[in-house]
């Protein structure tokens, strides 16, 4: 994988420490995360305390917090870090990494004999830039698509595509969702979103 992109797994706070640039797929599982990753906002400003957060639910947090903020900034901004940044299912928009293989398509894997016949290679061929679909799952989320995966045999071993699929039509519909360099980018980290906080409570 490109070094930048490992630059930017480690301040999303992922540990890069066993990563040894093998493989692709070796990279990736070498990878791991003791937090969630929360997407950017896209869409307009946070406009107020309660409109469009940068993370679900953090408006009401912060109110909870306001004393500390007027009396400790340093420890305000501490609470919130430690409050999101670890791994909690609790609904706040977040994704979790994973890195799963998924080989529906290699005899003599448990995927094979769980999904054979399912879905035609053909199919997966016609979205899916790589000599063979063995695919490895790199997030999970509450959104649209749910499942974020990559090719092991793109043919961009260092900045590789990601694909996305949803529960509800899986693996019948694929989304390609960019590069991804521009998926680890699409995620805020913790200097961010306290840059984000600061702008709207310190004007």
């Amino acid at each position: 994988m490109k070094k930048e992109i490992l630059n930017r797994i480690q301040k999303l706070g992922g540990d890069i420490s066993n990563v040894r640039g093998k493989s692709l797929q070796n990279d990736l599982e070498s990878i791991s995360f003791n937090t969630v990753l929360y997407p950017k906002r896209s869409d307009t400003p946070w406009a107020s305390i309660d409109e469009q957060e940068p993370i679900y639910g953090i408006g009401e947090f912060i109110e909870g917090n306001k004393e500390l903020f007027e009396s400790n900034k340093i420890a305000f901004y501490d609470v919130i870090i430690n409050h999101y940044y670890k791994l909690t299912e609790e609904g706040f928009g977040q994704v979790f990494f994973r890195n799963d293989l998924f080989t529906p398509f290699k005899q003599g894997t448990d995927d094979y004999d769980e999904w054979n016949g399912e879905w035609e290679e053909s199919s997966f061929r016609k979205v899916i830039n790589g000599t063979e679909m063995d695919l490895m799952f790199i997030g999970h989320s509450y959104g649209f698509p749910d499942n974020l995966f990559i090719c092991l045999t793109d043919s961009n071993q260092e900045n590789p595509t990601v694909y996305g699929t949803d529960h509800e039509v899986y693996f019948d519909e694929i989304t390609k969702e960019g590069t991804l360099e521009e998926f680890f980018n699409s995620f805020l980290t913790k200097e961010e979103l306290i840059e984000i906080i600061k702008k709207k409570l310190e004007k």
